[in-house]
C-alpha cells in the first residue's frame, strides 16, 4: 500500500477580501476532498485543513500560514506534497495535474 498523498488546505473562516465570489476555506477544502474522491475512487490520500488563525503545531504548516498573513499568498492555499498548486480562487485541472504527476490515475 502506497503511502497516502499529503493535500493541504490553508485558510480562515473570514473570506479573502481580494477574492470576491470565492467559496471559504472551509468549502474549498470539502469540495476538493469530495471531488478527488470522486474522480480518483481507491487512490490514498490525506487532505488537511489548517485555519492560519488557530494554533499550529507543525513547523512548516506555521511557515506557510505566517506568509498568507505577510500576503505572500492568498488563502485558501492548496499544497499537494508541499507544492503550491492553488491560491484564493482554487481550481480542480492544477490540483488534477498534480495528483497525476504523483501517480494518480482517473477510474473508469
Amino acid at each position: 500500500m502506497k503511502k497516502p498523498l499529503s493535500i493541504e488546505v490553508y485558510g480562515t473562516d473570514v473570506i479573502c477580501a481580494s477574492c470576491v465570489n470565492a467559496p471559504s476555506s472551509v468549502d474549498t477544502y470539502e469540495w476538493l476532498e469530495a471531488a478527488i474522491s470522486r474522480k480518483y475512487k481507491g487512490q490514498p490520500f490525506s487532505i488537511t485543513y489548517i485555519d492560519i488563525e488557530k494554533p499550529i503545531e507543525l513547523e512548516h504548516q506555521k511557515d506557510y500560514a505566517q506568509r498568507i498573513m505577510d500576503d505572500e499568498f492568498f488563502y485558501p492555499l492548496v499544497l499537494v506534497e508541499g507544492e503550491v498548486v492553488g491560491e484564493g480562487y482554487v481550481q480542480l485541472k492544477p490540483v488534477y495535474r498534480e495528483l497525476e504527476k504523483h501517480g494518480f490515475s482517473e477510474v473508469e
